[in-house]
């Protein structure tokens, strides 16, 4: 079964997609073909989207499912006459929050992601360089300051782990790469040692870890199963033996990933919104 997705909003609509990407993950059977439509600011742009909204519903045979972060009450009212259905979570949830609080919603476009607190972007630049800065391995002179350092094996998720962290909780994240060496010693390096505390470990199964370098550097000695499954086997090895917390990334995203690793390592947003 197929059905397509429209995400609409009058800014840049992560907060759409963001919301309905996680209501749709709940439908396992059902292809969805999604299309983003940011910046739906102006009756004559709402006219434009109608158009295809409507072409998708004759195409498909079906209504399709429109996903609404619009502010703009003569925008709203354009898309609410196309042939698809309106999932509006501001309609949704706006009046009970109006009547609870006792005051009107402001209805002004990009309050979720603007910079509203000079303080908390601040925080979100700078946990964000020090996650660049401290990539793979790169230096281990800040340890010092950082609040985890994830390690694992080639492809297992390090990089962009640690940038999700910065940009969406404020954490100062590192990340070091367990070479072979390292494996076949069973031994961490000497400059993670006074930081054993801040370690973090990723780890994923071997066939997920093939594909991953299969597409990174084909017919090579790293994308062999035989090398997945030694470095899997070895750096669990060496979690387990200094009693450092790991997780198996294989069927997690990225946001599950980062929101797991906040948990069992007890860190602390500094991000808030």
């Amino acid at each position: 079964m197929r059905r397509t997705v429209f995400f609409l909003s009058d800014h840049t609509g992560i907060t759409a997609e963001t919301l309905g990407r996680s209501l749709l993950s709940q439908y396992d059977n059902i292809t969805f073909t999604t299309i983003s439509w940011p910046f739906l600011d102006s009756v004559e742009k709402a006219a434009e989207a109608v158009e295809q909204i409507n072409l998708a519903a004759r195409d498909d045979g079906c209504r399709p499912l429109m996903f609404s972060t619009l502010v703009n009450p003569a925008v709203r009212r354009k898309i609410s006459e196309s042939e698809g259905i309106l999932f509006d979570f501001f309609d949704t949830f706006n009046e009970r929050l109006e009547n609870e609080l006792g005051v009107q919603a402001s209805l002004i476009t990009g309050r979720s992601h603007g910079i509203r607190n000079y303080a908390s972007y601040s925080a979100r630049i700078d946990s964000l360089n020090f996650a660049l800065a401290n990539d793979d391995g790169v230096t281990t002179s800040n340890y010092f300051a950082s609040e985890v350092i994830l390690l694992g094996v080639s492809r297992s998720g390090k990089t962009p782990t640690s940038l999700y962290l910065a940009l969406r909780y404020g954490v100062l994240a590192a990340n070091y790469p367990l070479t072979e060496e390292d494996l076949n010693h069973n031994q961490l390096p000497e400059s993670l040692l006074p930081y054993r505390d801040k370690l973090f470990g990723l780890t994923i199964n071997p066939e997920r870890l093939q594909e991953i370098r299969r597409e990174r550097l084909p017919n090579s000695r790293y994308a062999t199963m035989r090398q997945c499954q030694f470095e899997v086997d070895a750096v669990e090895q060496l979690y387990r033996k200094y009693n450092i917390r790991f997780v198996n990334t294989t069927a997690m995203s990225i946001e599950e990933i980062a929101a797991t690793v906040m948990h069992q390592a007890g860190l602390k947003r500094r991000l808030y919104g």
